[in-house]
């Protein structure tokens, strides 16, 4: 799991932040993106582009066409809830937790961690 803390949730730092975080991993596991249909993707071009990825979007209301991303929103909601206020969560608590997901042995992975499977790359 990569994870940053965006002080706004725009289409310019949606597109910073992503392209800084998946130029940490290897061309060859940079695999696709699925979005939600929020205007903060709206920049998505630029992204594809920029790290060599394809990006998909949802259709609204079909979280589960995006499993993978709310099994992880699920695995952070134990480190902070929902109404949490990320104003005062610090990036460092971000990376923090990160590290703990993927440091975590998943039954999808065969029991290996992220960070086991993809010890090759920079995971936060």
């Amino acid at each position: 799991m990569l994870a940053d803390k965006l002080e706004e949730a725009t289409a310019e730092h949606i597109r910073n932040i992503s392209i800084k975080n998946f130029r940490t991993l290897p061309r060859y596991k940079r695999n696709s993106i699925t979005f939600d249909n929020g205007v903060e993707f709206a920049d998505y071009e630029t992204i594809e582009y920029r790290i060599g990825i394809d990006i998909y979007f949802a259709y609204p209301y079909r979280s589960w066409e995006r499993g993978s991303n709310e099994n992880t929103n699920g695995l952070i909601r134990q480190f902070f809830p929902k109404k949490s206020a990320f104003a005062n969560i610090s990036t460092r608590q971000i990376k923090k937790v990160a590290r703990l997901i993927n440091d975590r042995p998943r039954k999808r992975l065969g029991y290996l961690t992220p960070h086991e499977l993809f010890h090759d790359c920079v995971l936060n």
